[in-house]
């Protein structure tokens, strides 16, 4: 490393003319002023303006991260069951048994069965959040995208019992008969008219259609003050429709026509109940019976919480996926598409069932444990590259601050070239001044003090070779002049360009 070279009032010519009255000899140059430069360990400002950006990135990241992640899940859920005592009371109930283990409580609606539940569901001032809705009760051309389904979870088989001295078995038998379909607001009876009507039973005409359901409709029934009863799980109890089995003179309607019925209606399904299934002693039923059933499905409103999804799921899958007289084991819940689209969360779950974190952790902390991951996956996909690069910014950033003082350089002798007079080239000279006044000023990182050094020792270069460009005299000499000082110039160019090079 070189050191700079400066001109102090005490410096004169080495001929011993005063500088000021030969035109090529350079001027008397005012002192430089000392070096006033620091070097520190490390430039707190230029890693502060590196490092900024980033910041700033990592902060907008978190920021969407925020904006986007679920809040935690809700400790309370509303389902909407159906009457007490009816198959989706008692599925709520089990559900509500198993949601308190992860400490949700799940409060059970009563209600008139799977039209009610599906008008609430739809209302959002009803606060319901999920609940059980039987197939087949959309109407044509309805939709209902606020809502979603979590998969069908059972079958909803028709029961008909009547009486009659002859074998009942198509509904069109039943013109002109007294009919308990169901209460208003039941899947029943939703189920009972549109059955009833594509078989010429229609209200209004000499069919008679009461609003009777469950154990109403069973003494109904029994006292013969109706002729037939139309029940489902949604709205009436198991023990109800056993005890109609087993009642003398009251029969089980088989449907003859089961598989038309479920190649008509989609969301029908046709069921054969062997005999024997309800009691082998008496043999109940005599001989097989067709049924043909609706799926129930658990629908909610789409802003339910992803984890309570899963968990009202792995519910439903405890509930109803053992074997039973109609269903196989592992058979419900499942995805099946009918009047509601399935969730996003829980195809997902079906196809991948729980993530890693729910397996593994109890419910509230890997809900805590989730959100985290959400926010902190933004910052490590932005900070890790952002810290690889910070060390070449710094680097940058230091090293601009001396490499854009080469520029000045390059451009004063530029302009020496040309042969300037006496006042071009003090003023040259007092750019050049200013120039390493500037860079002695600076505030350096040690690391980069050997191109502090190299930059001063190059100013000095320029100022001395400036020093020594012959100012012009006029047009006439131009090119002799030019060429003596090539000639006297060339060899200590050449060799301090040699230097320069070793060095840099």
């Amino acid at each position: 490393m070189g050191t700079s070279f400066t001109i102090t009032d005490e410096m004169t010519h080495p001929s011993g003319n005063n500088p000021g009255d030969d035109p090529d000899v350079p001027p008397r140059r005012k002192p430089q002023p000392r070096i006033v430069a620091r070097f520190v360990a490390i430039s707190w400002r230029d890693l502060a303006l590196t490092f900024g950006p980033i910041l700033l990135l990592c902060a907008a990241a978190l920021w969407l991260a925020v904006r986007l992640i679920q809040p935690a899940p809700p400790s309370t859920l509303t389902i909407a069951a159906g009457p007490k005592g009816s198959s989706f009371w008692n599925s709520a109930q089990k559900y509500k048994t198993i949601l308190a283990r992860n400490r949700v409580t799940l409060n059970v609606l009563e209600t008139q069965g799977s039209l009610d539940n599906l008008t609430r569901l739809d209302d959002p001032k009803s606060n319901v959040d999920v609940g059980f809705v039987q197939g087949g009760l959309t109407k044509s051309g309805a939709t209902h995208d606020n809502l979603e389904s979590l998969g069908s979870v059972s079958y909803v088989p028709l029961a008909v019992f009547y009486r009659s001295a002859a074998v009942v078995s198509r509904l069109s038998e039943l013109k002109g008969k007294r009919l308990a379909i169901g209460a208003e607001g039941s899947g029943t009876r939703v189920l009972a008219q549109t059955l009833l009507k594509a078989n010429g039973i229609e209200p209004g005409g000499d069919t008679e259609l009461l609003p009777l359901a469950g154990d109403e409709a069973a003494k109904a029934l029994e006292a013969s003050q109706v002729d037939a009863v139309f029940l489902t799980g949604d709205s009436a109890q198991p023990p109800t429709m056993a005890k109609l089995l087993r009642t003398p003179g009251i029969r089980f309607m088989d449907f003859a026509q089961a598989d038309a019925y479920a190649r008509r209606f989609p969301y029908l399904t046709e069921i054969e109940l062997p005999m024997g299934a309800f009691d082998f002693a008496r043999n109940l039923p005599p001989r097989p019976v067709h049924m043909i059933a609706p799926t129930a499905e658990l629908v909610a409103r789409d802003s339910l919480h992803p984890a309570l999804s899963d968990l009202l799921i792995e519910a439903a899958r405890e509930v109803h996926g053992r074997a039973n007289l109609l269903q196989r084991a592992n058979e419900f819940p499942a995805p099946l598409v009918h009047e509601f689209r399935i969730s996003d969360n829980a195809e997902r779950y079906y196809k991948s069932g729980k993530s890693f974190i729910y397996r593994t952790l109890p419910f509230w902390m890997a809900s805590l444990a989730d959100r985290v991951l959400v926010v902190l996956l933004p910052l490590i996909v932005v900070l890790i590259p952002g810290l690889r690069l910070v060390p070449g910014l710094y680097r940058w950033r230091v090293k601009s601050r001396i490499y854009r003082w080469y520029g000045a350089l390059i451009a004063i002798e530029r302009e020496a070239i040309s042969g300037p007079d006496t006042a071009q080239r003090d003023a040259l000279l007092d750019r050049i001044d200013a120039i390493e006044s500037a860079v002695n000023r600076m505030k350096m990182p040690l690391a980069f003090a050997d191109q502090f050094y190299v930059l001063r020792e190059h100013i000095g270069f320029v100022r001395q070779r400036l020093a020594h460009v012959p100012v012009a005299q006029g047009a006439q000499g131009d090119e002799t002049r030019a060429r003596d000082v090539a000639q006297t110039d060339s060899p200590a160019v050449v060799s301090r360009a040699d230097t320069e090079q070793g060095s840099t």
